[in-house]
């Protein structure tokens, strides 16, 4: 395993260096940032609207791991290890509903859109459905431990976190003002960018507001540098803020409507925060998204990109040139995360340097990587 030096990287901002280079190149740290920051945490997944109705089922493989997302009969969302308890077979190859059991389409067990093992046909041979040491209430689907927030179905897949609303209290009441309906935009409100960098990089750069005036010049002529301010919760969340938003108009000057209940603060604020590890968030007094990073490996990532809305009608077309609005930005920072990407190949990049002014928010995901790692490291050579 290559192993890594991370005291610089706990420094203060002003003399910290940023995470060494094996953090987005090599397959043997990726492995272990995915038990240490991806598994033993809460992670998200995806969205409860992939899973409108009772019945709908989407497999997903995160982190080599493959699930399966569904909403059960009576509505509850849940995430299950898409295998059967009897060889390993994965269950649903494919989404779709399931309008009776959810079986095996090896050797024919079936199971509950709960979970429960149902039957298991001929297992004690022919004709015969039950056998010796076949106790069904033992034997049914295992579940991964799972929260929805934001409509965001997060997971902790080592079972042992801290319940997620103990672990993200404080941004849980930072953004209290936006806990009621959210409405996905339905299909002409997701996109999926397939980007070809360590998903920590879009982290990185989704925190910071510095890069503006460059990468995103549009923007910038309105929600201006110095308009912008940092959000920091060490070891918990980080991103920005901007005092200045102004919302999406059509050809008539009509608008999504807002939000009930909010204060005068977000008339005219956005924020825009990463929960670590992997969901990006951004809230507005009239629209919502969220994005989950999902990594296939040290240097590529796929980002699942989902708006959201105060009611269930607002206007397509409006709808439209908000998702087409904001696709055009998430594309605008590929070349950046790139080109950061393939800068991780030469040697002599010695993790970088911090500006204390600008880079906070990115300064504390990087401490707070170093930390996990550490705290991981330290277990497992307890535990060896």
């Amino acid at each position: 395993m290559d192993t890594t030096t991370l005291s610089a990287v706990r420094r203060q901002i002003s003399s910290a260096h940023g995470l060494p280079n094996e953090h987005y190149t090599s397959q043997a740290v990726f492995n272990e940032e995915r038990e240490a920051l991806m598994m033993a945490g809460w992670s998200g997944l995806a969205v409860a609207a992939d899973v409108q109705a009772p019945g709908d089922a989407v497999p997903l493989t995160f982190l080599g791991i493959p699930l399966l997302l569904i909403r059960d009969r009576s509505g509850i969302v849940r995430v299950f290890h898409n295998i059967c308890r009897h060889r390993g077979m994965i269950l649903v190859d494919a989404p779709r509903k399931i309008e009776g059991a959810i079986r095996c389409p090896y050797h024919s067990w079936c199971y509950s859109t709960e979970g429960r093992l149902v039957s298991t046909p001929h297992v004690g041979g022919p004709g015969q459905n039950t056998a010796e040491g076949i106790d069904k209430s033992l034997l049914g689907l295992i579940e991964v431990r799972s929260h929805i927030w934001m409509d965001v179905v997060w997971i902790n897949l080592s079972g042992d976190a801290h319940p997620f609303e103990t672990a993200n209290a404080d941004l849980i009441a930072r953004w209290a003002e936006f806990d009621k309906p959210l409405y996905h935009g339905g299909s002409d409100s997701r996109f999926q960018l397939t980007v070809n960098c360590n998903w920590k990089l879009a982290v990185e750069n989704y925190c910071e507001s510095y890069h503006l005036p460059w990468v995103h010049p549009d923007l910038n002529v309105y929600s201006r540098l110095e308009d912008h301010y940092h959000i920091e919760a060490p070891g918990r969340y980080s991103g920005q803020g901007t005092r200045v938003y102004r919302q999406l108009t059509d050809d008539k000057g009509g608008m999504f409507p807002d939000f009930a209940g909010l204060s005068n603060k977000w008339d005219t604020a956005a924020e825009y925060i990463t929960a670590y590890p992997n969901v990006l968030l951004g809230v507005h007094r009239d629209h919502a998204f969220a994005i989950i990073l999902v990594p296939q490996g040290p240097g590529q990532t796929v980002e699942n990109i989902h708006l959201y809305y105060a009611q269930p009608d607002t206007d397509p077309a409006l709808r439209m040139r908000n998702t087409t609005q904001w696709k055009q930005v998430f594309e605008e920072d590929i070349f950046v995360v790139e080109g950061m990407q393939r800068g991780r190949r030469t040697p002599a990049f010695d993790g970088g340097r911090f500006s204390p002014a600008m880079d906070g928010p990115t300064h504390l995901f990087h401490s707070w990587v170093a930390d996990r790692m550490m705290a991981h490291r330290a277990t497992t050579n307890a535990c060896e």
